[in-house]
């Protein structure tokens, strides 16, 4: 085995996923994440999968899953062996943020991903009467639902770019430690 192999398999890969309503913005946070632009998407049927580099020897794979209702469904079969949960909200879509919560809700009772870090994505930030991280995070009872993992969250703009980088590094932050803490149990086990 050379010199290349070994480092390649050195290389710690985390699993992100990325959920939220259809038109919250997911798609096109994943193109702005890796490009630095902004597409025009169509709404995602199915998913969309990319790799980035996180830093050394650190990849995240995110699985952007398609948010209409009968996507929804399907959200369950994607929760295994996750590292992160990307929540995509549209803060400015009042009408609905209920609906949106109550999927999170479901989501994050799945004991699929007990303990996995939530970063909630408060996208939409520059259209008018968006509601701020404090307001989302009330909203979406945040303290409640996650008080058993690291959670956070971050306003940003898929269109502008603003809060995006912060929210890059928090997924792979919190991502790096849940695989960490992950390893530690599986040893412990055997």
């Amino acid at each position: 085995m050379g010199l290349q192999n070994a480092k390649a398999s050195s290389a710690k890969r985390a699993n992100i996923l990325m959920l939220g309503l259809d038109s919250a913005g997911k798609s096109t946070l994943l193109y702005k994440f890796r490009y630095k632009d902004a597409f025009l998407t169509m709404p995602t049927i199915g998913f969309n999968v990319d790799m980035m580099d996180a830093g050394k020897d650190f990849t995240l794979t995110f699985w952007d899953v398609g948010g209409q209702k009968k996507m929804r469904e399907l959200w369950g079969n994607f929760l295994e062996d996750v590292d992160g949960l990307l929540y995509v909200v549209d803060s400015s879509d009042k009408h609905r943020l209920e609906e949106s919560r109550r999927e999170l809700e479901l989501i994050l009772k799945s004991d699929s991903i007990k303990n996995v870090p939530v970063v909630v994505l408060a996208n939409k930030q520059d259209l008018p009467g968006a509601l701020n991280a404090e307001e989302i995070t009330r909203r979406f009872r945040m303290k409640k639902y996650c008080s058993d993992r690291n959670w956070y969250v971050q306003p940003c703009c898929a269109i502008t770019g603003q809060g995006l980088a912060e929210a890059f590094q928090r997924v792979a932050t919190f991502a790096r430690q849940y695989s960490k803490s992950k390893e530690t149990f599986t040893t412990l086990k055997e």
